[in-house]
């Protein structure tokens, strides 16, 4: 007679988790501590104005944001700046860098729309002073003011 055996089903063995917490915690420390913190706060009073033809600023390591105020209040970064003090100031933050870097230095002007003319044109012959001739200003796009780009500039 011809026995029929039957196929043992064969269970898939459960996945061990147990280490799974430790993995995420891990993976999180590890961007928390690679991760670049946006330690700048900008006025609050600056809103910049609108533009049509936008573009992105390339590279985004040797970029310093000046925030201009209507009133003529000057902000590198995070820390108030006086128009006098201001050169020292950039080229001071601008050591550190390599020569390479030095050259390729950008400020982003973010003024207030309602800055006066005379007002930018005196930053700018400000940073000429420090050597800093790359220089952009900060807009929104007209078709969606929340947005923000720059639109770039060297002199």
């Amino acid at each position: 007679m011809i026995q029929i055996r039957r196929r043992r089903h064969h269970s898939v063995p459960a996945l061990n988790t147990a280490a799974l917490p430790d993995l995420i915690f891990t993976v999180l420390f590890f961007f928390m501590i690679v991760t670049h913190m946006r330690s700048e706060t900008p006025p609050a009073d600056i809103r910049v104005p609108q533009g049509e033809q936008l573009t992105d600023t390339p590279k985004k390591h040797a970029i310093y944001h000046l925030y201009v105020s209507r009133d003529g209040t000057l902000q590198l970064g995070s820390q108030p700046v006086s128009l006098q003090q201001l050169p020292a100031r950039l080229e001071a933050e601008r050591r550190n860098l390599s020569p390479e870097e030095r050259e390729q230095a950008t400020v982003v002007i973010k003024a207030d729309r309602s800055t006066p003319m005379s007002v930018i044109t005196k930053v700018k012959m400000s940073l000429r002073r420090a050597h800093a001739f790359r220089i952009s200003y900060a807009a929104t796009s007209s078709s969606s003011s929340s947005s923000s780009s720059s639109s770039s500039s060297s002199h």
